[in-house]
């Protein structure tokens, strides 16, 4: 039997690849396309998770002096035999990752900058040998590698002196990679320190990147496409690509070939439907792309039991405080686009091109709400279900996984405001206690008159049941004293709900269920059918419980319809 290569499941380092059979889908087409287009300094933004960062270890990997061809052999750019020839190996390299540059106040951050430069550095001692280098330019070489930046000037220009040292060394152009950029700015305004950070990172970009003679070209990824006049001041030849432009855009997550092709080697054929509904939909350019890492991990999931349940990985992995932010401020018109894009549907914006995080703050209630709309765009939380027009972007969520980030947010911010409200929360508790289902019905609807709903559109059946599955688990569990426990989620959805009351020996079964066009009779009669048929109250009996109540639950919009059957 043939042994499959490793899935590569947090693997950043392009050499690992071969070193350490692993699997990889081919995107060194990148560097073709990259030396063909590249202005001197060029910024990538994609959502997080879709391989920026191993695209930059590829790229060090091919152009860095000393580098193995070896690692390209067989791969797309192995058959560009003239780039190959000219650029492999050619080029001394500074390669920095700012994704671990934050602490919760600025201090913090700055030391974690000189430390990530000053590792840099050390990759290059062996400069302090050089015959190339003065003694004065070996004193600086050695002041990078202490890591001890105490005078702010001397970290400012820390990557243009060792462009510079690396220059003179080599005497050729220095390649400049920097992946993350924008991770400092996301965590200090988080900590509330964002304006120094964006001066120390302004300063740095502007020292390496602006009218630098020993700078070959630069790449920069990041999540975010930051407002130039913030960072990237006077910058000239400066290229953006971002999700929404054509060029490059298979080169960041999966296509659908690509995952075909992944699926077909790890014998997971028949997953490709399920793998689609779930992490596919984002639309970068013109091509659909699935998110890579979901991919990966939930072919892991699959290599250990082909009935695994498809999990959310991605939401697993990333910051949705974002989507927090949007529900916080959210306005009512905003309440009934996020309804929207749950049912299935899509909302039309104009989005913000180049962002600042002070737009967050600003006085203006529609800047900050096309702040957020626009962050969620480049995050990967919205994606376009077309081709932009006129600078409309018809926004949609692009798949499963993302929908039921948005849905438990929801659900959260439900849930508080309606167990904020004492008195009815408390008459709705004592109701379901008591088995007053008519009571429970009455109280529920009103909740639900000022909830977000799932609209009678696109989404499928066991969809719509999942959230006000949810919306009804959420509440329940709000009340300390009970013991609550939800079915596992299956393929298609969740199955019952159980309560105990132990104190009382009460307990409760709840089936909820869509009541599509509003038939509501049928579907609490089918609902009450399967819990009788399933003998879902005999847990409750193992249990202890005396007085068990049944209740059948018909959702449709904002309101229910409750059918309620005493065990005896």
């Amino acid at each position: 039997m043939e042994t499959r290569k490793k899935l590569p499941i947090g693997i950043e380092y392009f050499k690992d690849f071969k070193r350490d059979d692993f699997y990889y889908v081919d995107k060194t087409g990148f560097i073709r396309d990259l030396l063909n287009s590249r202005g001197s300094i060029n910024l990538f933004t994609r959502p997080r998770r879709f391989g920026k960062s191993l695209n930059m270890d590829m790229l060090k990997s091919f152009f860095e002096i000393g580098t193995d061809p070896a690692l390209f052999d067989g791969l797309e750019i192995s058959r560009e035999t003239e780039i190959c020839k000219r650029y492999m190996g050619k080029y001394p390299v500074v390669s920095v990752s700012l994704k671990d540059v934050e602490g919760t106040e600025f201090q913090t951050a700055y030391d974690m900058l000189g430390s990530v430069i000053s590792e840099e550095a050390r990759r290059f001692r062996e400069l302090l040998e050089s015959d190339r280098l003065t003694h004065a330019d070996k004193k600086r070489l050695d002041y990078l590698l202490e890591e001890d930046f105490t005078k702010a000037s001397d970290l400012h220009r820390s990557l243009r002196v060792l462009t510079e040292l690396l220059f003179k060394h080599y005497e050729t152009p220095v390649i400049v990679l920097i992946d993350e950029y924008d991770v400092p700015l996301d965590k200090s305004y988080q900590d509330g320190f964002y304006p120094e950070m964006v001066r120390l990172i302004r300063s740095v970009f502007s020292q390496v990147f602006k009218t630098n003679p020993y700078l070959y070209f630069a790449v920069i990824t990041g999540c975010l496409r930051i407002a130039k006049e913030s960072i990237f001041t006077g910058l000239n030849n400066f290229k953006v690509r971002t999700i929404s432009d054509v060029r490059f855009a298979e080169y960041f997550g999966f296509t659908a070939d690509e995952v075909r092709v992944l699926l077909h080697y790890y014998s997971l054929e028949e997953k490709y439907d399920i793998m689609k509904e779930w992490y596919d939909g984002y639309r970068f350019g013109q091509i659909d792309v699935y998110c890579p890492w979901d991919v990966i991990n939930q072919c892991d999931k699959f290599s250990e039991a082909k009935d695994a349940p498809m999990e959310a990985h991605w939401e697993n992995s990333s910051s949705n405080t974002i989507v927090q932010d949007i529900l916080a401020t959210a306005t009512e018109t905003t309440k009934s686009q996020i309804e929207s894009l749950i049912s299935g549907e899509a909302v039309e914006k104009v989005l913000i091109p180049e962002l600042t995080y002070t737009d967050l703050d600003s006085d203006d209630l529609e800047t900050r709400q096309t702040y957020l709309w626009s962050v969620l765009f480049a995050t990967g939380y919205l994606t376009d279900a077309a081709k932009p027009e006129n600078g409309v972007h018809k926004l949609v969520i692009p798949n499963r996984e993302v929908r039921g980030i948005y849905e438990k947010r929801i659900r959260s911010w439900f849930k508080m405001k309606i167990t904020n409200d004492t008195s009815k929360w408390k008459q709705f508790c004592e109701a379901i206690k008591a088995g007053e289902y008519e009571e429970v019905q009455r109280i529920f609807n009103e909740f639900m008159a000022v909830s977000i709903s799932i609209r009678d559109t696109y989404v499928r059946k066991e969809m719509k049941e999942n959230f006000f599955h949810g919306m009804l688990l959420g509440l329940l569990r709000a009340e300390g004293n009970w013991s609550v426990a939800s079915n596992a989620e299956s393929g298609t959805g969740y199955t019952d709900i159980r309560l105990e009351v132990p104190a009382l020996k009460i307990g409760c079964i709840f089936e909820v269920k869509y009541a599509e066009n509003g038939k509501y009779d049928q579907i609490c009669y089918e609902a009450m059918k399967q819990i009788e048929a399933n003998g879902y109250v005999e847990a409750l009996k193992q249990n202890g419980m005396q007085t068990i109540h049944k209740y059948a639950i018909a959702c449709y919009k904002k309101t229910c319809k409750i059918s309620y059957k005493l065990d005896r």
